[in-house]
Formats: structure tokens, sequence, C-alpha cells
């Protein structure tokens, strides 16, 4: 199938080439050069406007970091909404509840299909094809797309309406964010008390207590101390932020993702922009006035 591919970063490359993988072909754009010379090999068509994309095919995916960029990409002057071909846009961006609701009216006003399709996993589950990709829609545009999004990883479908998928996204992430803050918490006060931090994150990942910030992160980015997991800490408070604007609508009372979200937001003040997520442990680490490594004997 001849697609358009927009937002070639960390996640959207790699979901890019499983897709050249699986012999789609792709019109790809990108503010960034640098995503772009990463599939320079592959063949792709590089478009040098978003509206050249939608001049090109019918169905575009996007990967874009902010709600902000995904409504410029879809309903500006010369966003896809003003595309000759485009018939259907997948989203796979975390945008929230509202901004896919709105997006997606203004695009079928136009005759334009949205489809909300965010994913879960991080780079490596982009680069493995094994992202978990919430999708809400149409339930034959879902059984169309399957033979696209099936190359990056399991689908779910979630329901119907537009945003359905992006609220099961928020809800995911927020778990993953309180599973960083508290992890981080767990183990420096350890550290404190003289354990090895090492040895608490085995305990925890042979116990109760294990989750993805104990499997997953301390082991690769945080006991290392190279706080390069692939997720930036900024994003991470964006997603957050976007899950409690979300139950403030749904007047959803959450006092633990209250307190998840005013540690990402202070450890974003500090540690913003593109710097690691994991980078939330060192956070942890200066307001206890302990470094989370190996105690001395």
């Amino acid at each position: 199938m001849n697609l358009g591919f927009i937002g070639l970063g960390a996640m959207g490359v790699p979901m890019a080439e499983r897709l050249l993988d699986a012999g789609h072909s792709l019109t790809v754009y990108d503010v960034n050069p640098a995503g772009i010379q990463a599939l320079a090999s592959r063949g792709v068509k590089v478009a040098k406007t978003v509206r050249e994309v939608g001049d090109a095919v019918e169905t575009v995916l996007l990967s874009l970091p902010t709600p902000k960029i995904v409504n410029e990409v879809c309903l500006s002057e010369s966003g896809l909404a003003q595309g000759r071909t485009v018939r259907t846009v997948v989203d796979l961006s975390t945008t929230g509840t509202s901004m896919a609701r709105t997006v997606q009216a203004a695009l079928a006003a136009r005759g334009i299909e949205f489809i909300d399709s965010p994913v879960s996993g991080g780079r490596s589950g982009a680069i493995k094809g094994t992202l978990a990709v919430m999708v809400s829609g149409p339930r034959a545009s879902f059984d169309s797309l399957n033979d696209v999004l099936r190359h990056i990883g399991k689908l779910f479908y979630i329901g119907a309406e537009p945003g359905m998928a992006q609220t099961m996204k928020l809800a995911n992430n927020l778990v993953s964010a309180a599973s960083m803050a508290i992890t981080s918490e767990a183990v420096a006060m350890g550290v404190k008390a003289g354990l090895d931090p090492k040895v608490m994150i085995d305990v925890i990942n042979s116990g109760s207590g294990m989750n993805t910030a104990s499997r997953d992160k301390f082991p690769k980015a945080i006991l290392p101390r190279t706080f390069d997991f692939g997720f930036a800490t900024a994003l991470m408070y964006k997603d957050v932020d976007l899950c409690m604007q979300e139950a403030k609508a749904l007047d959803a009372q959450m006092p633990v993702a209250d307190a998840v979200h005013e540690i990402w937001r202070q450890t974003n003040e500090v540690y913003g922009g593109p710097n690691d997520f994991t980078r939330i442990a060192q956070f942890v680490e200066e307001r206890m006035g302990i470094v989370i490594e190996t105690p001395a004997k």
C-alpha cells in the first residue's frame, strides 16, 4: 500500500522502517532532516510540505510530539485537510481526548476519516514491532487498517468514538509515570538506609513490587547511570498533564494521580526538554541527598 508518514522522530523512524520491511511504500515528511536522512536509503519519497503528502496518498500516518503540532499538521491552511488525495489520517501520537475529537470533527467536514491510534511500548517496542496499538474509530476502518498497523505492534480495538484510544493511552502512561516515580522514591529510601540498589531491584523484580520501571528502566538506564532509555522528560510530563486534564473534564477524583502529576511537573522544571525521563531518579536523589549507587563497604 502507498502510505504517507509524517513525524520521523525516535518512534516514527522505526515504525516507518517496519512498514517498509512489510512491503509498503512511503511518502514522508518531517521538519527535521535527520529523520528523513535515516530513511534515505530505503527508497522513500520525500515530500517538501505536509500538503504534498496529502496530495500524494490516501492514507497518512502521524507520529508527532504534541497536540498543537498534530492540530497544525491536520488543520492548518497548508495541512492535510487541504490534501487532494488523502481520505484517512491515522494518528499514532499522544494528543489527548479533546484534541482527537476536535481534529476528527474538522477532518470529517472535509470528507477525511480520522483514526485515533496512540501507541505504547517505547522506542524498543517500535523497533521490535511489539507496541500496544490502541485504536478508536469505526470498526470497519479498524479492520481495513489491520494489514498496516499489525506490522508495528499488537492491535487493541478500544471503541468507535473518537478520543477513546487517547483516554486509554493516557491511563496507561499515568500508570507508567507512577511506577517511575514510586520506584525511584522507594529505591532512594533504601539506599539512604544503606541498602544496595541493585539488590533492591532484584528483590522487587522477584516479588510483588515488580513493575516496568524496576524491570526495564532501572537495570538499563538508572543503575548504570546512563539515563538514556529513549523518552523525553517533557513528553512524559505532557502525557501526565493531558491525563489530569481528562480527569478534570470527567470530574474524576484522583489524589494519587495528583501527586504523580506534581512530581513530574517538578522533574520537568529541572530536567525538561529532551532530557531522558529516567532523570526523575536524579530529581528524587537530590531531594533525599543521596545517589542511587552501591554503598561503600
